[in-house]
């Protein structure tokens, strides 16, 4: 009898210590990456081969969901409605050489590859297909510009499809043909969704669904990671202004001394600005200085610019920077940032979105990047209400 309350005891004490001590919470695993492009890329597909194959047919079971068609046969006519890889090969050439080494690494077929790159560009063929009842859009960005006493970031909420889910991964990229770092947030099969280099540029962005597609243009994930191929804040807002782009998008580019902030799409690139100070930056998911929008979006533009009608998620989450960012003389710390991005001022429209399997979309991850004198790269696994940021710094700061 003894025995049995001892070994009930016993029971008890290592279950309450099983409950009492909280699990760790995920990281995002760092994968450095170095060579040149197609050397990298195949590093990140043979490495992450598992992952990629799992994310590859969920995102294909999505195709299936939102079209009720074969998603190879979609994915086949998707790339065929376009010239997006010709404009790949021309404005970034060395990304192409990733995507061919992905493809080969992984074991994945390259159309499979390149067409998982193209996630803005997706959406923006399901609306030409159903003329805009398709919405998929819900980051979150801020800048905000170097002071006496603060270096310039800036930060975003990566949200994006559920299925994505434990498939983040935080790329670090060391160029044997730039001469420079990268740190760039990204999913297993994917080139990137935000980040920044060690030559003073970050970016982050946000989908601008209203404005006009180019079927001829340069994707958003290229555009992106071109921007990080740049040296200088020059040589990057040289290159956003120079390429047709294929998808409506806005690009908040941080630098040393700066935030500089453009909503592109297929026939313009405007600088907004939310205020007369410069020195923040803010944007959600509708347009608000670029007025080259679709034929069909335009009453939809016009409501947004005008706030009448019904509030969308957009900007619900806009009101909600707007009044945590924009109050004269406040110090605007990453602390201040973090906390916004981790805001739920609004119970159906939240700026931080935690994961549930049967929504469709979550925070991804939440990133903030430092630039200055003593850069750095802060990444959560998921949202950030629900994880940690982690830091993360160049390898070239270890040895100067």
């Amino acid at each position: 009898m003894k025995k049995t309350v001892l070994f009930l005891l016993l029971v008890c004490v290592l279950a309450y210590q099983a409950t009492a001590t909280p699990k760790p919470k995920p990281q995002v695993p760092e994968l450095v990456l170095c060579g040149n492009s197609y050397e990298r890329g195949f590093q990140h597909g043979f490495q992450l081969k598992g992952q990629i194959a799992e994310v590859y047919r969920k995102w294909k079971e999505s195709i299936r969901k939102d079209t009720g068609k074969n998603p190879d046969a979609v994915i086949a006519d998707f790339l065929a409605s376009s010239q997006y890889q010709k404009a790949i090969q021309q404005s970034t050439p060395q990304l192409w050489q990733e995507v061919q080494g992905m493809a080969v690494g992984s074991g994945q077929k390259i159309d499979d590859v390149l067409a998982f790159q193209l996630i803005d560009e997706y959406w923006g063929y399901l609306d030409r297909l159903e003329n805009g009842s398709v919405d998929k859009s819900h980051c979150s960005a801020v800048g905000v510009a170097a002071t006496q006493n603060s270096p310039t970031f800036v930060a975003q909420n990566i949200d994006i499809d559920t299925y994505m889910q434990g498939y983040q991964v935080l790329l670090h990229i060391v160029s044997a043909e730039d001469d420079m770092e990268q740190f760039v947030m990204s999913c297993a099969g994917f080139i990137g969704f935000a980040g920044m280099n060690s030559k003073g540029v970050a970016v982050v962005i946000n989908a601008l669904t209203d404005l006009n597609n180019s079927v001829n243009g340069l994707p958003v994930t290229f555009v992106t990671r071109g921007i990080l191929q740049q040296k200088s804040g020059e040589q990057a807002v040289s290159f956003v202004q120079s390429i047709t782009h294929a998808t409506g998008q806005n690009y908040l580019i941080g630098t040393e001394t700066e935030v500089i902030n453009y909503e592109a799409s297929a026939n313009q690139v405007v600088p907004f600005y939310p205020t007369e100070n410069k020195g923040v930056v803010y944007h959600t998911n509708h347009s608000l200085g670029n007025h080259d929008v679709k034929p069909w979006m335009q009453d939809y533009h016009q409501r947004m610019l005008s706030g009448t009608g019904m509030q969308t998620n957009s900007q619900t989450r806009y009101a909600t920077l707007d009044k945590r960012l924009s109050t004269p003389g406040m110090s605007l710390t990453p602390d201040l940032v973090k906390n916004t991005l981790r805001s739920k001022d609004h119970e159906r429209f939240p700026v931080c979105v935690a994961y549930d399997p049967k929504k469709a979309a979550f925070t991804f991850s939440s990133v903030l990047f430092t630039l200055g004198a003593k850069p750095s790269v802060q990444v959560t696994h998921g949202s950030p209400d629900q994880s940690d940021y982690q830091q993360h710094f160049f390898f070239s700061q270890a040895i100067q």
